[in-house]
């Protein structure tokens, strides 16, 4: 048996991989799991429900949840089983986003996951017909009807109606349409059809390490076509998955279900790094001696997976192990052995450290246009390069438009995961791909060592300086990211004579260099504006300057802010992207003085410091 559309999965799974638990939740603190047939029991009440209220083939249905959840997938394949199309919308989108995607894509209902998601939809005046509960013990209210009364238990003529509407649908049919959150401007909606996603499905299937025997959890936003599509993984490989619902609660989560695998964003690895950093500060004064000296060893992990460690390097990862990683990984549940990371560029330091941790992470990239996954690193032997997004997918093409003589160039596309266009965007869409076929992702990129892509900037944020030189700020920003001390990085120098920029410390581990060099800790507001942490990260620019950047790219001057940047504050995209148009605005007055003044290559100031 195989599967050409994305419901069907869940039939593949209960003939090749039946699960006592195929799918978790946690609700109030209890964990409520759900076997193979159990979903597929549930599925078939939620389709009979929506077409016995009316609902029909190619409506537009939304889904706004705070967390994954079992019941975001039995209500996705419910709809898409029956030829509705989802449209999940992000928790954090704004108002005036809501609005636009429940206008644009003709929205007639919406499934929302508790009162908190109710209100924000209901806050925009979107008018829909019905508001459904995710969670079976919501009160209805009005149109607002619960779970519960949504299901309907299929007679036979409800059986045959589901049966009759799932054999028409075709791969090529449209599954969802997924609002893109762009840095400047309205969403758009990415149209993507079962045959697109599928498509992906499979090719993630041949190279990642899943099946019956790896338990999986899951908390990135299901709103997000990495981590739908990753769950529709799990599931044709009978991996059971256990949702996370809420991040704060994930460390205990990890501990509780002890999971092998899960997917992240670089900023979870940030935080567990952070963790360490404070266990570190909490410990006496041998310990942190040897938790530096385990960390700087991992950071310094030579192997990418193309020939063996050097023996001195084996032997003194096994004490590190010995000392701190293997107590690390306990806190992770004991069993996490890897970590797929994508949707932001992954520090290749921390995929070192994790990685001689113990832990294998592997960077990827893709775009929601694509379905997503366009390139990852393998975690086989000689599929690895940190510091790069990896291998093409199987049956993903990759090529570099018009590169220049260092091979670098916008990266274009060409495969089944695809988008079909964005929905009523005709011209928008033909603008996104070549004469010949091939759609261009707006990333510059250049391949390395042979077959690894490496992203080195965004099209349409590149800026050229007074010099008449252009600088692509993705690529300083990588550079300036492989410093502990920084956790995220905007650089400036559009019509400027130099490059800026606004800098967010890495406060865990600035806290610990403060304790280190005995200067007083107060808070993240005050500790900016600290002269010797100032020094500090002028000395450090200035060694990335000298080490990492050339001549034009070098940063000249910068500003420290206390705030870390969040999708909550609007500062990124639900993609976890710099809305560098809203920064800028922002911190229109910080970017004024930031060209007054400016450094030298040395890191000496010409004048006060930024």
């Amino acid at each position: 048996m195989d599967f050409v559309n994305i419901f069907g999965i869940l039939d593949y799974q209960q003939k090749r991989y039946p699960q006592n638990i195929a799918l978790a939740g946690r609700a109030a603190g209890v964990w409520h799991t759900w076997s193979t047939g159990q979903i597929l029991a549930e599925r078939e009440r939620i389709s009979a429900g929506l077409l016995h209220r009316g609902y029909r083939k190619g409506d537009r249905i939304g889904i706004l949840t705070h967390c994954g959840s079992p019941e975001w997938v039995i209500a996705d394949t419910a709809m898409m089983q029956i030829g509705v199309v989802s449209v999940p919308i992000h928790m954090t989108a704004r108002p005036d986003e809501i609005t636009h995607i429940v206008g644009n894509s003709g929205m007639k209902a919406c499934f929302v996951s508790n009162d908190a998601m109710l209100n924000k939809l209901r806050s925009t005046g979107a008018e829909l017909e019905s508001f459904f509960f995710l969670a079976p013990t919501s009160l209805p209210d009005g149109n607002v009807i619960s779970w519960n009364d949504l299901a309907r238990d299929p007679e036979e003529r409800d059986r045959e109606k589901i049966r009759y509407i799932t054999e028409g649908i075709q791969p090529d049919d449209l599954a969802t349409l997924l609002y893109t959150s762009g840095t400047t401007g309205q969403p758009k909606g990415v149209m993507l059809t079962h045959a697109n996603i599928v498509s992906n499905i499979k090719s993630v299937l041949a190279i990642v390490p899943v099946g019956p025997d790896v338990t999986a959890v899951s908390f990135l936003p299901m709103s997000h076509i990495f981590e739908r599509m990753v769950t529709y993984v799990y599931l044709a490989a009978g991996t059971p998955v256990w949702y996370v619902d809420a991040l704060e609660h994930l460390p205990g989560i990890l501990t509780e279900v002890k999971p092998h695998f899960f997917t992240a964003v670089p900023r979870i690895l940030e935080r567990m790094y952070e963790r360490l950093l404070e266990e570190r500060n909490r410990s006496g004064i041998l310990s942190r001696k040897i938790m530096d000296w385990a960390i700087r060893l991992g950071e310094r992990y030579p192997y990418s997976g193309e020939r063996g460690i050097p023996a001195d390097y084996f032997i003194k990862r096994l004490l590190a192990d010995l000392l701190v990683f293997r107590h690390w990984r306990k806190k992770m549940g004991g069993r996490i052995r890897y970590i797929a990371v994508g949707a932001a560029a992954l520090q290749p330091r921390l995929g070192r450290l994790f990685s001689a941790a113990g832990i294998d992470v592997r960077e990827g990239y893709g775009l929601t246009e694509t379905s997503p996954v366009i390139a990852f690193n393998r975690f086989e032997p000689g599929g690895v390069h940190f510091g790069t997004v990896g291998i093409p997918a199987p049956g993903v093409e990759v090529r570099i438009g018009e590169p220049d003589e260092q091979g670098e160039g916008e990266i274009e596309v060409k495969g089944p995961n695809v988008m079909t266009g964005y929905y009523t965007l005709p011209d928008e869409t033909a603008a996104r791909f070549t004469t010949d076929g091939w759609f261009k992702t707006g990333d510059l990129g250049k391949f390395a060592f042979k077959r690894f892509l490496m992203i080195t900037g965004r099209k349409s944020e590149v800026f050229k300086t007074t010099s008449g030189k252009f600088v692509a700020p993705a690529f300083v920003e990588q550079q300036l990211m492989a410093s502990p001390l920084i956790s995220q990085v905007m650089a400036l120098g559009l019509n400027q004579p130099f490059v800026a920029a606004l800098i967010v410390p890495n406060f865990p581990f600035l806290e610990n260099w403060c304790i280190e060099n005995k200067v007083h800790w107060t808070s993240p507001q005050f500790m900016v504006l600290n002269p010797k942490v100032e020094k500090l990260f002028r000395l450090e620019i200035a060694h990335l300057n000298e080490e990492r950047l050339g001549p034009v790219e070098k940063v000249r001057a910068f500003h420290l802010l206390h705030e870390p940047w969040t999708s909550e504050n609007g500062l990124l995209t639900p993609t976890l992207k710099l809305r560098r148009d809203v920064l800028s605005r922002q911190f229109q007055a910080e970017i004024a003085q930031l060209f007054d003044r400016k450094m030298d290559a040395a890191g000496d100031p010409d004048g006060e410091a930024a």
